[in-house]
């Protein structure tokens, strides 16, 4: 497989991609023992960016990693990445292991480095025909660890999830657990019932997203009655509608669940409504020049 040559940063070096290594003695090659972020970039500008760096803060605190850098160590080395980019939208990838080590060992290793990896790849927006027609979306139960709110490296549930989703020709895989809506497999979700947004709030089962917090401030600004609590699954498959959210996908209607349609079958007047209000936002805060 051919590596794009765009310049990456890691451990305090700034080169293109192919040339840089990483011990394969590495905790986050061996056992996933790491965290990472996804940060969007509209025209070099990053969306939210403390936002993410606090949410990465959280989990690494969450599995003992001490953060290598400050706030404004981050936002100079996301910025060199971004600058050092021949395309001006871009999916910022930070990753933070605890390192190599030797003998391989399951406990934490004592005088241990981490690895500080960052890289982009082109920001490629939801195609305009997903944000018309929607898209399909199948179920599975939860089968990933109970801290879910860590965004660790450590992805093989998501990774078994999502290849399910692919192979029955979905969009995105719904996670249930004990009677209940949890999350997307790279998503957060929000019903629409009887005129109103619904999504389970933030708890360590789920990944909170910077699109979940933003749904949640314009539906503020713009009055749209919106709760957060538990939703069932009874109350999930037949709601009215149903949204994906996540800084890549933005917001995105589901109107088939496991071959069955959602409301209507079509976007909702509701979403409609979000995206709108979502594209405006972001048109306004990211690309101001526009």
């Amino acid at each position: 497989m051919l590596i794009p040559a765009n310049i990456a940063y890691l451990n305090g070096r700034y080169a293109p991609l192919p040339e840089l290594q990483v011990s394969v003695m590495d905790r986050g090659f061996l056992f996933g023992d790491g965290v990472y972020e996804l940060v969007p970039v509209y025209d070099r500008r990053p969306f939210r960016l403390v936002e993410h760096l606090r949410r990465m803060g959280k989990s690494m605190a969450a599995v003992a990693l001490v953060d290598p850098y400050s706030l404004a160590q981050w936002e100079q080395i996301v910025g060199q990445v971004s600058a050092s980019q021949d395309f001006a939208d871009q999916s910022i990838y930070l990753q933070v292991t605890r390192g190599p080590a030797w003998p391989r060992s399951h406990a934490f290793p004592t005088d241990i480095h981490p690895t500080i990896f960052v890289y982009a790849e082109p920001l490629l927006p939801p195609a305009p025909a997903l944000i018309l027609n929607g898209v399909m979306a199948v179920t599975a139960n939860d089968i990933r660890w109970g801290r879910c709110n860590i965004k660790a490296c450590s992805l093989m549930a998501n990774v078994l999830l999502k290849q399910m989703a692919v192979e029955a020709g979905a969009d995105e895989v719904i996670l249930l657990r004990d009677g209940g809506l949890i999350e997307g497999g790279s998503s957060n979700v929000f019903i629409v019932r009887d005129g109103l947004i619904l999504a389970p709030p933030p708890s360590e089962r789920m990944l909170t997203g910077i699109t979940y917090d933003v749904v949640q401030e314009l539906a503020q600004a713009h009055r749209l009655p919106l709760v957060l609590r538990e939703i069932s699954e009874a109350e999930f498959r037949t709601a009215d509608e149903v949204w994906i959210t996540s800084s890549s996908k933005e917001i995105l209607a589901v109107v088939e669940l496991d071959g069955r349609p959602i409301g209507n079958g079509v976007p909702g007047p509701i979403y409609r409504r979000m995206n709108d209000f979502y594209q405006a936002f972001k048109t306004a805060t990211m690309r101001p020049s526009r």
